[in-house]
């Protein structure tokens, strides 16, 4: 029975910590960074340097024409699985002279351009289309990486979106773009033991970072996650499988009152 309890009493206390470590986040949840006012933005930039900023969960629209370079960027902290979806509106077929190739690039706070884990980042749009749907999943943001890797860090991406090949004929003609980024929560199965001194978020001052930080970025990176939990419900387990072993090993002890043997 002192076994059977000792069993039931570590299974409760492994559920307490297990529970929740491992929440059930929906697909593609947009993480709950409000824009200062609500709206969304209706422009794009045209560089880098002035790339619109645009809430993860904000579906960012743009008029502008066809040949242009149309950016936006979007915070993304430690933990997120960022998706990038657009949706452009082609000009009338009655105008067009043939198909066009599409394409969305992601950038991080460095400029560099993030590789696609899956989606349809760039799409050939036949001269009788309406529309053309792109997309781009990211990998999972990091929290630390070593200053030679690639590994997208926590900061600022840059969407880039522009026509690659089209008839000479339909340069200029007009287009209206959507885009919008939402994550996914992927947890401490990406977390590492440590964090960035700060954001990637170039051309920023630290004024207007920490501004930023304490309103609308919010970032939660740091040495915590989920890791911790489960190395500590994995540690306690470990620990009653030794009492058990202990206890069947040992045997029946010897009842109260009865002296050792001589």
């Amino acid at each position: 029975m002192r076994f059977a309890r000792m069993l039931t009493a570590g299974a409760l206390a492994a559920a307490a910590l297990l529970g929740p470590a491992a929440p059930v986040a929906p697909a593609d949840t947009p993480s709950p960074r409000p824009g200062a006012d609500g709206s969304a933005p209706t422009e794009a930039g045209t560089s880098f340097r002035t790339a619109t900023p645009v809430e993860q969960g904000q579906k960012a629209t743009a008029n502008g024409s066809s040949g242009d370079y149309l950016y936006w960027v979007f915070p993304a902290d430690a933990g997120d699985r960022p998706t990038v979806r657009a949706s452009v509106t082609l000009p009338e077929p009655t105008a067009r002279h043939g198909a066009s190739d599409w394409r969305i690039d992601v950038y991080d706070g460095l400029r560099r351009r993030q590789p696609c884990m899956y989606g349809m980042q760039s799409r050939t749009a036949a001269a009788d289309a309406v529309t053309v749907e792109l997309s781009c999943t990211l990998r999972p943001v990091r929290a630390l990486a070593d200053p030679w890797s690639d590994d997208p860090l926590p900061g600022s991406y840059y969407v880039r979106l522009t026509v690659t090949a089209q008839p000479e004929q339909d340069q200029g003609l007009p287009v209206r773009a959507e885009v919008e980024a939402v994550s996914k929560r992927v947890g401490g199965a990406w977390a590492v033991d440590g964090t960035l001194a700060e954001p990637l978020v170039p051309g920023v001052s630290a004024d207007e970072r920490r501004k930023e930080e304490e309103t609308a970025l919010d970032w939660s990176s740091g040495w915590w996650s989920d890791r911790w939990v489960w190395t500590g419900a994995g540690g306690l387990l470990a620990a009653l499988a030794a009492i058990a072993g202990y206890v069947l090993t040992r045997g029946p002890g010897r009842p109260a009152g009865v002296p050792p043997a001589a």
